[in-house]
């Protein structure tokens, strides 16, 4: 049997305080997030970074002082390695801070595998997330004289697996959210993206929205009101809506009682830990909200760890995997579409 080196990819976060602001440098000096050349975006990242930098440390600091991402997702590495076998190998890559790209890389390389998959932890795909990490692990690979063949798991908003894990969360936080005197109102929140990169065909919105519906679709409640919305909007840009914090406002001068469930994030990290359980539940109790549950992300959910198995083991060719990672509107919904 072929040796598969199966490299996660996600975003990091930091590991201490002092990792913070070189963490935010690095976010916002890619390309993909700030389109701009070089020379005007390496000053303005600067800028960015040093005025976010004490507000992103408080944020980590209600988390021990560093972002629990890695930890959380090697734990995910380690169950999928378990899951597929002996012939694979699982290893992580983080876009903006350690393992990096390159590190992982290296590690690959010294494995010697006959084949690598790459199998980024966004179900839905965008520029700003996916093609960047697939971008960083192309230059990376080919840095560390990686030449074997590169498979690539492009997107799966609606992999069953993935939509089950999270209908299996989301039913005991209905049912803990009934009771009272309206029925629970579900929020389907996804990370927001500024509009004008929606408009510029990245496909990240409709496979959230696909996302949703399928979700829905395996709860099988016909009577169930429930909204898809986008949270962690940052700066002056006009962003996708309708907003997390907008929709919890309107529920709670309604008295319906939320179950908030993250659909766009698969591990637990400071934009759940925090936005999530502390500033947003601050905004129902506030907007009197009833009732404020919130569930978990997939993280090692059998049910999420199988579907990556099989992701893993349908993943094309890297030059055949999605046309949204040379700049197309990607026309995948998952690996089985």
């Amino acid at each position: 049997m072929a040796r598969t080196a199966v490299v996660l990819m996600n975003l990091g976060g930091p590991d201490s305080p002092a990792a913070v602001r070189p963490f935010l440098m690095n976010l916002f000096s890619d390309p993909a997030i700030i389109r701009l050349p070089w020379v005007l975006r390496a000053p303005l990242a600067w800028l960015i970074a040093s005025r976010r930098a004490q507000t992103a440390a408080t944020i980590y600091a209600r988390l021990g002082g560093a972002s629990p991402l890695l930890a959380n997702t090697q734990a995910q590495a380690c169950a999928l390695e378990t899951r597929l076998g002996s012939d694979y190998r699982t290893f992580v890559a983080m876009r903006y801070w350690h393992p990096t790209s390159i590190e992982t890389a290296r590690q690959v390389a010294r494995w010697e595998p006959d084949e690598v998959v790459c199998l980024p932890l966004y179900p839905q795909f965008s520029t700003t997330t996916t093609a960047s990490s697939l971008s960083a692990w192309g230059q990376a690979a080919r840095a560390a004289g990686l030449a074997c063949p590169t498979r690539v798991v492009c997107c799966y908003p609606d992999e069953a697996g993935f939509v089950a894990a999270l209908a299996d969360l989301i039913r005991p936080a209905l049912a803990e959210a009934r009771g009272f005197a309206k029925p629970p109102r579900l929020l389907l929140t996804a990370h927001g993206l500024p509009q004008k990169i929606v408009d510029r065909g990245d496909p990240y919105q409709a496979q959230v929205e696909r996302t949703a519906r399928a979700v829905i679709a395996v709860l099988d409640e016909p009577e169930l009101d429930w909204r898809v919305c986008y949270q962690s909007r940052v700066g002056p840009l006009a962003w996708i809506g309708p907003e997390t914090e907008t929709e919890i406002r309107r529920a709670g001068s309604a008295g319906v009682p939320l179950v908030v469930a993250p659909i766009s994030f698969v591990s637990e990290h400071s934009e759940t830990l925090v936005e999530l359980d502390y500033d947003y539940r601050a905004v129902a109790q506030a907007s009197g909200v009833p009732a404020y549950v919130r569930v978990p992300t997939v993280g090692v959910a059998p049910d999420f760890i199988a579907a990556l198995a099989l992701l893993v083991e349908r993943a094309r060719p890297a030059q055949a995997s999605c046309s949204a990672v040379s700049g197309g509107r990607c026309v995948r919904a998952s690996q089985s579409a």
